[in-house]
């Protein structure tokens, strides 16, 4: 375990160099489409790609950033380290997601990174955030109540299903983060 530690800068950075891999910017550029950051919400994520994209791209989009949230927190857990360091790991490769190194430090919302990092640390709360968002979406027919509605309820869902507090708290500080990324579609709630 002590010859792990370190590689624990290592396994943090490339947390955050993977988060900054944007597959929407990346996938839309291959596909000859226009970067998702100029055109509808100006966010480069799945929700955004979908609508000049379409739901297959869309999709690709999507478990791409799922899975760059969950991948560097899996290496984390195969290297020994304890929630702590996998929540931190999770929260890297989000905070890449939001301000990725490689595009000018304009990211997305985060939603589909946070819950492939939550993926990771616990499945099930990580079901139940998708829950949350699916049961809202279908409810709403909008996505962004949906990212706001379980960006809410993570921090509760970490209470009941996390037992490392430093893990509950970083799950805390990113749907924090989520929520600021959000607070333009929460004016329209508040104001409606």
């Amino acid at each position: 375990m002590l010859e792990n530690f370190a590689l624990l800068p290592i396994v943090l950075i490339s947390a955050y160099l993977i988060g900054s891999l944007s597959s929407a910017i990346l996938l839309c550029e291959l596909m000859g489409l226009p970067d998702p950051r100029s055109k509808g919400s100006r966010n480069p994520g799945a929700t955004n790609v979908l609508r000049f994209g379409g739901k297959k791209l869309a999709f690709i989009v999507l478990i791409i950033d799922v899975f760059k949230g969950a991948l560097p927190v899996i290496i984390t857990c195969f290297l020994g380290f304890d929630q702590t360091w996998m929540a931190a790991t999770a929260f890297l490769a989000f905070l890449g997601h939001l301000y990725p190194l490689f595009f000018e430090f304009q990211g997305g919302k985060g939603v589909a990174t946070a819950l492939g990092g939550f993926l990771a640390i616990s499945p099930l709360m990580a079901i139940l955030v998708l829950s949350t968002w699916v049961i809202v979406c279908l409810i709403s027919r909008t996505s962004w109540l949906s990212a706001i509605t379980a960006a809410v309820m993570s921090p509760m869902y970490s209470l009941w299903l996390i037992d490392n507090i430093h893990a509950r708290w970083i799950v805390f500080i990113m749907s924090i983060m989520l929520l600021f990324r959000h607070r333009n579609n929460m004016k329209l709630l508040m104001f409606d």
